[in-house]
């Protein structure tokens, strides 16, 4: 019996994903969820930001050294 229960529950969520998927913004269902976590991808971006500029504070002078090294060896 907990089978069927479960394979209906189980259709029901499939079949409102796809709802959710298959029609367009404007007609689906409102939810009262918010579509978008902004603060958050806001906070990601800055992070990575200051990631890539600390690790190039730290490695610059050593890429550099690395680019200028290579560049001499290349012969015209």
């Amino acid at each position: 019996m907990w089978i069927s229960v479960a394979r209906e529950y189980l259709v029901r969520q499939w079949q409102r994903a796809n709802c959710r998927l298959s029609l367009p913004l404007a007609l689906r269902p409102a939810t009262g969820r918010s579509q978008g976590d902004v603060p958050g991808w806001v906070l990601i971006t800055l992070m990575s930001a200051v990631l890539v500029a600390g690790l190039l504070a730290i490695a610059g002078p050593a890429l550099e050294g690395l680019f200028n090294q290579a560049m001499e060896q290349v012969q015209p």
